[in-house]
């Protein structure tokens, strides 16, 4: 046990750890959108189409401050864009938690995915920056095992908190992104790269860096890497629906947190094994056969009619997303230009939260106005489509990686490092 928890946890920078640590208290405070899941439908009022814009247009802010916090990691500093990011989410939850109107609603549920998808660039180069090559693929399992644990905890929260006095989840929220906010403030370095003056002298690399966001969105290697993973994210995000889905059916909506938990407390208790699990293998292979599963899991959630039914569709899926995450961190690194890594980090971040819009959106035009199974074959068609498409854009995709990170002789004089805070 002491070899296996050194191999999967040890020597890991400090940085990283308190990073991590933001991770699970941050994310155990996302019961905030499990809550509305639950009951915009049940309490709030909303049609399900509506309900799905809502979570949508959550979905939009967080793909387009995706893209405005790949810049600012860049331009302006990591630290500096997660600090104001976790402080205005703390902010925006507080005003949500007095409002009812269903347009204020859907506008602050935007809001607040802004703010949230502002955050992620500038954490994900950060755990890039400090971790290295050698250390990435334990870094950011370690790391979302941390993301599922705490989402685990807030799966219990959202279902303990819906007897709770309404503000009450949102305040408590809004702390948990404040204490975020204070990790990083205290203990998180600027990790911007660093180039040596002629001097030798290490100094932060201020100047703007070359080239811009459209350089990324023409890198054709990488977009198609992004739009595949916009597809499998898709499907999972679907999950999101359940709570309707499980309404419509004469289920109890508020059960959801018992069904959705499943994923949680699966990745905890498996997570940490999956990159030993994975070592050496195709790494093209193994996200079709991650596409796969999700695909056949959600789809299976058209002919689940119980609890216990929808439980087992989510062990299928969520051992799909198991599979997924240390490959698809890796790789998003690996393809990755080191100088312009916060617009990459941003891109690809746009691509997953993009499906935050993309699948609740459509998804609940499907269930008002389709037969009740056709969101979820559609689901598991696309779930096809996202393997082939790894399959056959896996050779080139390994290719442009082992380019990016095969070492190569430095310039004389030339230094990479972490700025101190």
């Amino acid at each position: 046990m002491r070899g296996w928890l050194a191999q999967t946890a040890g020597g890991l920078p400090k940085i990283f750890w308190y990073l991590w640590t933001g991770t699970l208290i941050n994310r155990t405070g996302a019961f905030v959108m499990l809550y509305l899941e639950i009951h915009m439908v049940v309490e709030y009022g909303f049609s399900a189409t509506f309900a799905g814009l809502v979570l949508g247009l959550f979905g939009g802010g967080m793909a387009l401050g995706s893209l405005v916090g790949g810049v600012l990691a860049d331009r302006w500093g990591r630290r500096s864009t997660l600090l104001v990011s976790n402080v205005a989410l703390a902010g925006t939850a507080v005003v949500l938690g007095f409002v009812f109107q269903p347009v204020a609603v859907a506008l602050l549920a935007a809001v607040y995915g802004f703010w949230n998808g502002l955050g992620r660039p500038a954490f994900s180069a950060t755990m890039v920056d400090v971790l290295g090559s050698t250390k990435r693929m334990r870094g950011m399992n370690l790391n979302y095992w941390a993301i599922n644990l705490g989402f685990s905890f807030a799966a219990v929260l959202a279902g303990v908190l819906s007897r709770t006095p309404h503000l009450t989840v949102f305040l408590l929220n809004a702390a948990t992104q404040l204490v975020m906010a204070a990790i990083v403030f205290w203990r998180v370095p600027e990790t911007q790269p660093v180039r040596a003056a002629a001097t030798g002298t290490a100094v932060p690399h201020k100047a703007p860096v070359e080239g811009s966001i459209l350089m990324v969105l023409r890198d054709r290697v990488f977009m198609t890497f992004v739009l595949l993973n916009l597809g499998l994210w898709i499907i999972i995000e679907s999950c999101k629906l359940i709570p309707i889905a499980m309404h419509q059916r004469g289920l109890d909506a508020a059960d959801y947190g018992t069904v959705i938990a499943v994923n949680g407390i699966m990745i905890v208790v498996f997570q940490l094994f999956v990159p030993k699990l994975l070592a050496g293998r195709n790494r093209s292979r193994v996200l079709a056969l991650s596409a796969l599963l999700v695909g056949l899991g959600m789809g299976a959630t058209a002919i689940a009619g119980t609890v216990p039914a929808l439980m087992l569709t989510v062990v299928v899926w969520t051992a799909g997303e198991m599979l997924n995450a240390p490959v698809n961190g890796t790789l998003i690194a690996d393809l990755s230009q080191p100088a312009m890594r916060g617009r990459y980090q941003g891109v690809a971040s746009m691509g997953f939260t993009a499906a935050n819009f993309v699948a609740p959106v459509f998804g609940g035009m499907l269930l008002d106005h389709a037969p009740p199974m056709t969101l979820w074959l559609v689901l598991a068609a696309l779930g096809v489509v996202v393997a082939t498409g790894q399959l056959l854009s896996g050779p080139v995709r390994e290719r442009r990686a082992r380019a990016l990170t095969e070492p190569k002789p430095t310039a004389e004089g030339a230094d990479l490092a972490p700025v101190a805070a």
